[in-house]
Formats: structure tokens, sequence, C-alpha cells
């Protein structure tokens, strides 16, 4: 049920634009371009959770070092509403 809503939301959603701040930006394309350890070994559930969103920031950083444009000391950025998500689950 939860795959089905999402398809809604999917079709009827998209992207959303996002403005960032200057550090918050360059510290996401940062961490699309840190080089992480092959194999993270024996994980707890809270170390699993915690490299998922490193996972969404690095992809996060690559959208806006692909898509972000500048505007003054903000970066706008067009965000899959996946992301935004991600951002926002994060933040909590």
């Amino acid at each position: 049920m939860l795959a089905a809503i999402g398809n809604q939301i999917a079709a009827q959603s998209g992207r959303i634009t996002v403005r960032l701040p200057r550090a918050v930006a360059e510290a996401a394309v940062e961490a699309w371009g840190r080089d992480e350890s092959d194999s993270p070994g024996e994980e707890t559930h809270e170390q699993y959770a915690l490299r998922d969103r490193a996972a969404e920031l690095a992809l996060t950083g690559l959208a806006i070092a692909g898509r972000g444009r500048w505007e003054g000391d903000e970066l706008v950025i067009d965000l899959d509403t996946g992301s935004a998500g991600a951002a926002s689950r994060a933040s909590r």
C-alpha cells in the first residue's frame, strides 16, 4: 500500500525547488567527493541508518554539483521528492 501511495505521489509531484545556504551546499558537494571504505563490515542498526543518511547526502551533493545554480549566497536546486524527503526525515 505504501508503494501504491508513493506511485500516486510520484505522478503528482516530481521535483521541488530548494534554497540552501552556501555552507550547506558546499558541505553536500564535499560529501559526494569523499571516499568510503569498500565494505562497512558488521553494522548495528544505528550505523546502517547513519550510512544510509550519508549516502543520501552524497547523492544530494551530486545533484547540487550537476544542477545547482547560485543566486547570491544561496544555491537553488530542484530536488526529487525522495531526496527532499530523506533530508526532511534526517532533520527530525
